[in-house]
């Protein structure tokens, strides 16, 4: 998703269009005064690739530049590539040199966040391996132990249609989601910071295939021997599906919504009240200028990113739209306004954030993207706020070079909260508070997990599984066990419910579970062991 700052230097100064590779909530009207505290999200992106946590100095001016724009949420980089800017996680600490043990990067923002009233939402570079030519120094680096040198299964990167593995410059590599060891490494490592951690939510970036193709027509990533056996072993095909393939490519957004789901689940049980956030793809036009519609966009047919369905279903709470366009582009504005619509009527009783470029945006220009992230849609839906990409380049000048962020924050500021450019009420000239989840807050619905394994610990992949109502009999079905045997429901009304699994032939044992659903918790069904007939 991301560049360095002389990337984008690069990609502006050429005047290429630039989409970044990477139940309504009522809302007090934007920049309005009253007696009641506005419910608005506001926040930045902070990535770690520059200043922010690597020092508490660091922190400490990063708390201050979030309250002069009023914002109540920070989107803090932890996980770049498969590390941490942290000390208790599943990744290994990062190398990067921040202040020496026992220093907490993330420990050290969330307490002076908390301190100052701000939410801490910790961001994940979920499916990135590794982005430098040479190997990272961390023996247990998953590149060193699962990269390029590994063979089989052990293997995780991914490999695109042509046989390639890594890009930008032969330094960026990608692990698999297709791949049932990878995906449970990502799943763990996401959650690892869930539950050793006081956030007040995970963000998850980088949740798709890469979108390092040929061409834009079709997803090309996700040709790994592993996968394809799996996908073979499901449909019972032999040959190479082609990247359009829709069985082909039907299969790999599944994988990806496998590890949407297992990290949701993953957080309700360790974390329960934390919002799981990913950074949704809206690359080029809106489903409704878009041939096919939603089904017809780069973020459904490339990068595999349903973000949709995963709303739809209930296991995300949000999506911070990566909306970067640029206002002085009559394209862009068309493709700007396309997707906020798309994202103000698509919640489904979640809650979306547009995600505006103000680094490719002078500062008047990033204020009017941002009055239009707030207007209602055609339909009279909003989303709940805003998220500026990014701390560390806050205004086109910045990108360009032609003036700090030192300077150029404040500016921003007092655009967004005492001296609006277009001479209307400041947009935040108010504290807001950022609107609560009514499912997590007060929930009225349950979830379930549990396993599918032989007894000698053997997973059964891709096996149905149903959940069935006892007095109501409503049915969900749909749900596959994952590579690892893992399997899980959400929004799961009270009561009891019956768990079964289409056992495989020749499979025999516990194949159906009676579970008791209770409001905000997470259930466990008991399928195993099982035995295979000799």
């Amino acid at each position: 998703m991301r560049r360095t700052l002389s990337a984008i230097l690069g990609i502006v100064l050429a005047g290429a269009l630039v989409a970044a590779p990477s139940a309504t909530t009522a809302l007090a009207e934007p920049g309005s005064k009253g007696s009641a505290v506005q419910k608005q999200w506001r926040s930045y992106w902070v990535d770690s690739f520059n200043a922010g946590i690597y020092t508490p100095a660091q922190g400490d001016q990063l708390i201050k530049d979030a309250q002069a724009i009023n914002a109540n949420v920070l989107i803090v980089q932890v996980g770049r590539w498969q590390d941490c800017f942290c000390n208790r996680s599943t990744y290994p600490k990062t190398h990067v040199a921040v202040d020496p043990p026992p220093y907490d990067p993330l420990d050290m923002i969330i307490d002076k966040a908390h301190a100052a009233g701000l939410q801490v939402h910790a961001w994940v570079n979920v499916a990135p391996m590794w982005h430098l030519a040479t190997a990272p120094p961390q023996a247990d680096h998953v590149f060193n132990t699962h990269g390029l040198n590994a063979t089989g299964a052990d293997r995780w990167v991914n490999k695109r249609y042509d046989g390639t593995e890594v890009v930008d410059n032969n330094t960026f590599t990608f692990m698999d989601p297709g791949n049932p060891a990878a995906a449970e490494y990502m799943a763990k490592g996401v959650t690892s910071i869930a539950k050793n951690y006081d956030v007040d939510g995970m963000n998850l970036d980088f949740i798709r295939y890469p979108d390092y193709s040929l061409t834009s027509a079709a997803g090309e990533w996700g040709y790994t021997e592993t996968a394809l056996k799996r996908f073979h072993a499901l449909t019972g095909r032999t040959d190479i599906p082609v990247p359009s393939d829709p069985q082909w490519s039907q299969w790999r957004r599944d994988q990806v919504s496998n590890i949407v789901r297992r990290i949701y689940l993953g957080m309700a049980e360790v974390n329960p009240k934390a919002r799981l956030s990913i950074d949704g793809i809206v690359y080029e036009h809106g489903p409704s200028a878009t041939p096919g519609g939603w089904e017809g966009t780069r973020t459904y047919k490339e990068v595999m990113q349903d973000w949709r369905s995963w709303l739809d279903e209930g296991i995300l709470d949000t999506v911070v739209a990566m909306n970067y366009k640029r206002e002085l582009n009559p394209d862009h504005v068309n493709m700007y306004r396309e997707w906020n619509e798309y994202l103000k009527d698509h919640q489904y009783g979640r809650q979306n954030v547009v995600g505006p470029a103000i680094y490719l945006n002078t500062i008047p220009n990033s204020v009017i993207q941002a009055r239009e992230a707030f207007k209602p849609s055609a339909a009279g839906n909003s989303v709940i706020g805003w998220s500026g990409y990014s701390y560390a380049a806050p205004t086109l000048a910045v990108t360009a070079g032609q003036a700090p962020a030192a300077t150029e924050r404040p500016a921003l500021a007092a655009a967004l909260t005492t001296a609006d450019p277009l001479g209307e009420q400041p947009l935040f000239a108010d504290k807001a508070k950022v609107p609560k989840m009514d499912w997590k807050e007060s929930p009225k619905t349950g979830a379930v997990v549990g396993s599918l394994k032989l007894h000698d610990g053997t997973p059964l992949d891709q096996v149905s599984i149903t959940a069935r109502n006892v007095v109501t009999g409503q049915k969900v079905t749909g749900r596959v066990t994952d590579g690892t045997g893992w399997f899980g429901f959400v929004d799961l009304r009270p009561g009891t419910w019956l768990i079964e699994a289409k056992l495989p032939k020749g499979v025999v044992g516990k194949h159906l579970d009676a579970v008791h659903i209770k409001k905000g918790k997470v259930a466990k069904a008991s399928l195993s062991p099982l035995f295979k007939r000799h």
